[in-house]
């Protein structure tokens, strides 16, 4: 006899829910997942051999009330989605409901606050302890946290991107007591282990939104605070990758100051995309030796290549400080007109 629902695990409920839907729908829906969760759903499906009425209709019907369950904490958050589930499942119906989409979707905290207006958000944290502002900015989106972080008084500002850059772990109960005071309603979202945000990286991400005349701010303070940390944000704000960004006439300007010998190391690996913005910018002759001198190189050390790329960024960081190249930011005060 087949296993019902209940007995089968979160993969087998994905296969069984994908060859329900048919290949069509499932194509969709195998675009939104990456490589490893593809494989193993792939994996799962082929281990299929029936599913029989019953099966299909508790499966499709286990995939409704989490879709519906979703959309009320969208609405709402947590607290909201179970009130409205219990009014119409029961209690323990519902709780079911909440723990198996919590626990598969793993709702992030101040999800409500992902949805809410920058401008609202900083009226009610721009007055409370540094720390904390950085830990409401390291759950936001990127663009959110730029935005707010723009408006804060200067001499927090430094403060603020320092301690979202050395950010490891924070403790569920103060994530919630922070929680709860921006959103009631969202009270009991945090799981029992201790949830990671900030760290340099999330700085990095914010820093990226302002306005240059923010970041220059910020930089400048965290140099004098703390040398290290600020070399280290700045050499993670600009890569290699981002030359696409650049308008022509700066890619240009770098191309005359690098080595070709470093370019020629940097490419070698990068994106097709990269390759044209850099060849394309290029005369004719210059773009076909270096192609033809690529071709000949062999296989390079990747850690010859990555020194390349840093030694060039080095240059476009330079380049960009003296006024001569562009880097695009946030903000529009680089905008070309």
């Amino acid at each position: 006899m087949a296993k019902q629902s209940k007995e089968l695990n979160g993969k087998q409920k994905a296969a069984l829910l994908m060859v329900s839907l048919g290949p069509e729908v499932s194509a969709q829906v195998f675009k939104q997942l990456n490589e490893d969760e593809i494989e193993q759903l792939t994996l799962e499906i082929a281990n299929v051999r029936k599913v029989d009425a019953e099966q299909k209709e508790s499966i499709l019907d286990e995939f409704n009330q989490m879709c519906i369950a979703q959309d009320y904490i969208s609405q709402g958050g947590i607290a909201y989605a179970k009130d409205i589930l219990e009014k119409a499942l029961g209690e323990n119906k519902a709780q079911g409901i909440i723990d198996r989409l919590t626990a598969s979707l793993q709702v992030r905290p101040f999800d409500f606050a992902r949805k809410a207006d920058p401008g609202q958000i900083l009226n009610f944290i721009q007055n409370e302890h540094a720390q904390t502002i950085a830990l409401v900015l390291s759950y936001l989106e990127p663009d959110q946290a730029s935005q707010i972080l723009s408006e804060l008084p200067q001499e927090k500002q430094a403060d603020v991107a320092k301690r979202i850059a050395l950010m490891d772990s924070t403790s569920p109960e103060v994530i919630s007591q922070v929680e709860s005071i921006l959103e009631q309603k969202l009270s009991a979202t945090v799981t029992e282990d201790y949830t990671t945000a900030g760290g340099i990286e999330a700085a990095v991400q914010v820093l990226n939104g302002v306005d240059r005349s923010t970041e220059r701010t910020i930089l400048d303070a965290l140099e004098v605070e703390n040398p290290e940390l600020a070399e280290e944000i700045k050499k993670r704000m600009f890569v290699f990758e981002d030359i696409v960004t650049m308008d022509n006439r700066s890619i240009q300007r770098v191309i005359r100051d690098v080595e070709n010998d470093d370019l020629m190391l940097a490419l070698k690996v990068a994106s097709e995309e990269v390759k044209d913005a850099l060849f394309n910018n290029m005369s004719k002759r210059m773009a076909d030796t270096f192609k033809e001198e690529m071709e000949f190189m062999g296989p390079v050390r990747l850690k010859d290549v990555e020194e390349a790329q840093t030694k060039i960024v080095a240059t476009i960081r330079r380049l960009e400080e003296s006024g001569e190249v562009i880097i695009a930011r946030g903000g529009g005060d680089d905008i070309i007109v």
